[in-house]
């Protein structure tokens, strides 16, 4: 099959004509083909398939699913436009799907690493001692994608609030550990204290970071670090404080990272920390929600085209993987509206297609 579509690019605005043959983007001229998209000329928009960096496909409320289940939340993602998905973490193995060409293709993190009883039950590799960390670390890396997904702090109950997993020491021994084998390190974080021993540790990315202040600010531009800060998700915090009322410190601390994330991502952003598109879809927040993702970034100051483009051109280069060029995978979607204009119209493609084939959602 051989396909043909025109439209304007973004971020540039430009016109492009993208072939497509045997499931290969041709940016030259390519006889025979099928136009399937504007064909009355430059009209409608033409864009890579959105990322979602924060999307746990294989995960339920309870922890591993059946692979059908996974399958059906891979199809939401797809038909809503997000083509290329960072599971960070699940403790579904759903490498069974890569061989799916009607399906987002898939970077995993392997499953989430922590301690017994310091995070969701059925949903993290629990460890009984850290020592163990730097060698659960190499297995996961080759179970995984290229990633790894720690749980940098979780309520303590013996606290009574948000305390970090992991000593300094171990931390900085099982991120040396990934990249030594090739894979990079991403953590969940709410609170604060977590975040300075984790990022001086060389972590490559923080997700949520609601706790973020401006001396790890300064930690995570001096370091490099990204930010995922999956704010969607951050909109379930006082629902979470209204059910921990048997600990205090903790409901109450969760409610002033909620009434505070706002302004501290907008602190992140301005600083110029990189910051990407992650919906957390999988168990509190429903798949197909990438682009109220973007629309909750322009809350925190992003303009509409930076907001698209961390959950799309952006984000496929943070995580190595091609947009629109030649020879790449035809992963892309059309709209004849502008996409930049709001969740309303970029979570309605009018036409998806996907490794060379096309959906209509």
């Amino acid at each position: 099959m051989r396909l043909h579509v025109r439209g304007r690019g973004l971020p540039d605005e430009s016109e492009i004509q993208l072939w497509i043959v045997d499931g290969r983007v041709s940016t030259e001229p390519v006889d025979g083909a099928d136009t399937v998209f504007g064909s009355s000329g430059f009209q409608g928009w033409i864009i890579p398939g959105m990322v979602d960096a924060h999307c746990h496909v294989g995960l339920g409320d309870h922890g591993e699913i059946p692979i059908d289940e996974a399958i059906a939340q891979a199809e939401t993602e797809r038909d809503t436009g997000a083509l290329l998905l960072r599971d960070c973490g699940s403790p579904t193995d759903t490498r069974s799907l890569d061989d799916r060409e009607d399906l987002p293709r898939i970077i995993r993190a392997g499953k989430h690493l922590g301690r017994p009883k310091r995070y969701s039950p059925g949903m993290s590799r629990e460890l009984e001692d850290e020592s163990q960390l730097p060698a659960a670390v190499a297995e996961e890396a080759r179970r995984g994608d290229g990633w790894i997904k720690l749980v940098g702090d979780w309520i303590d109950r013996g606290v009574g609030d948000l305390a970090p997993l992991w000593s300094d020491d171990v931390l900085k021994a099982a991120i040396d550990t990934a990249h030594a084998h090739g894979a990079r390190v991403t953590a969940h974080v709410f609170g604060n204290d977590a975040m300075p021993g984790l990022i001086k540790a060389g972590i490559d990315c923080i997700e949520h970071g609601t706790g973020l202040t401006d001396d790890t600010i300064a930690l995570m531009l001096e370091h490099g670090t990204a930010l995922v800060p999956t704010l969607i998700n951050i909109e379930n915090f006082p629902g979470i404080a209204d059910a921990a009322a048997r600990y205090p410190a903790y409901a109450a601390h969760m409610r002033d990272l909620y009434a505070r994330c706002s302004e501290r991502m907008g602190a992140a952003r301005e600083a110029g920390v990189p910051i990407y598109a992650g919906s957390d879809a999988g168990s509190m927040v429903a798949h197909g929600r990438i682009a109220d993702e973007v629309e909750a970034l322009k809350g925190i100051g992003m303009s509409p085209t930076d907001a698209l483009g961390a959950a799309c051109w952006d984000a496929r280069r943070w995580l190595g993987r091609p947009g629109l060029d030649h020879g790449a995978s035809a992963d892309l979607l059309c709209y004849s509206e502008d996409p930049r204009r709001g969740s309303g119209v970029l979570n309605h493609p009018d036409l998806v297609i996907l490794r060379g084939k096309v959906f209509r959602p």
